[in-house]
This record gives C-alpha cells, sequence and structure tokens, in this order.
C-alpha cells in the first residue's frame, strides 16, 4: 500500500515539473522541439501536425510492397474522390450564388412594384387598385417562391450527381475487383 502513494506521488510530481518545464521553455525551443519530434514547423505553428499528401501516402504504401494491391490504382481512386467532392462543392457555391442573386433581384422588383403602389394609392378608385395590387403582388410571391425552390432544387441535384456518379464509378471498380479470375 505504501508503494503505490509513493509511486503515485513520483508521478504527479514529475507531471507537475514537465508541466513547468514546458511551460518555461521558450517558444522558439518549443517549436525546434515539437519539429524533432516528427512534427514539420507548420503543423507547430498551428499546434497540429501536417496531413501528408495522397502521394506521400502511396510512396509510404509502396514501402511495404503488399502483393496483389495496387497502389497507384489506390491512390488514383482517392484523387478522383476529392476531385468530385471539389466539383460538387463548386456546383453547390455556383447554386448557391445564383440563387441568392435571384432573390436579390426579387426583393429589388418587389420595392418598384411597391413604391409604384404607393403613388397610386390615391384618387377614386383607391380601394380596388390596392386590392388589385395585394392580388398581384401574393400571386408574384408565390410564383417567385416556386421559381427560388427550382433553382434550389436543380442545384442541389447538379452537386448530387457528382457525388453519385463517383460512387457508382467506385461500386463498378469494386465489382471488378471482387471478379473471379
Amino acid at each position: 500500500m505504501v508503494t503505490r502513494k509513493t509511486t503515485a506521488a513520483k508521478t504527479t510530481a514529475g507531471k507537475t515539473a514537465a508541466r513547468k518545464t514546458a511551460a518555461a521553455m521558450p517558444v522558439e525551443a518549443a517549436s525546434t522541439a515539437a519539429a524533432s519530434n516528427g512534427d514539420s514547423a507548420k503543423g507547430a505553428k498551428k499546434g497540429m501536425p501536417a496531413l501528408p499528401s495522397l502521394a506521400d501516402l502511396g510512396k509510404l504504401v509502396e514501402k511495404f510492397k503488399l502483393p496483389g494491391i495496387d497502389v497507384n490504382a489506390i491512390v488514383e481512386s482517392q484523387r478522383k474522390d476529392m476531385e468530385a467532392l471539389a466539383e460538387a462543392n463548386r456546383q453547390a457555391y455556383e447554386g448557391i450564388k445564383a440563387l441568392a442573386q435571384r432573390r436579390n433581384e426579387i426583393l429589388q422588383e418587389a420595392l418598384v412594384q411597391w413604391q409604384d403602389a404607393m403613388k397610386d394609392a390615391t384618387g377614386k378608385d383607391a380601394l380596388s387598385k390596392r386590392t388589385e395590387m395585394a392580388k398581384k403582388g401574393v400571386q408574384q410571391a408565390i410564383a417567385n417562391f416556386r421559381e427560388l425552390a427550382e433553382m434550389e432544387a436543380q442545384s442541389r441535384g447538379k452537386a448530387w450527381k457528382v457525388l453519385q456518379d463517383r460512387f457508382q464509378e467506385n461500386v463498378s471498380n469494386l465489382q471488378k475487383l471482387l471478379k473471379p479470375k
């Protein structure tokens, strides 16, 4: 029992001393120590190690020379996956941008219509004009909402199609690999 307490006390004292040493260490020495531990200088600045590229991973796997595994094909497949994700992201961004642009146009058109309606708010037929303008405004709002919803659906569909195509390609490649020879 005494031994456990002594060991625990030594461990706690060791951790405390290590924290004090690390806190007292200058920033330059800390980054040098991190770099010597295998982290890159760039990763040490952010507090995270740098991630290897797909090419680096391919070279690493090639060192093991696993029989029956085409490392280049795996790396190429991952590259295509990343390209598909990037393309889907680009499609989504373009769709959102077009949607926002159209929404702004609709708001400007509505403002102009509202200003015109306010100019005609006086006169003999003011009540009938207001009623007619309100009816047209509601119809226009429904049409605009429908247009924006269709634009959003098309944008989402385009981005999703890119990912579906890549998934189908991966399934096809997997089926080829699993066929008995």
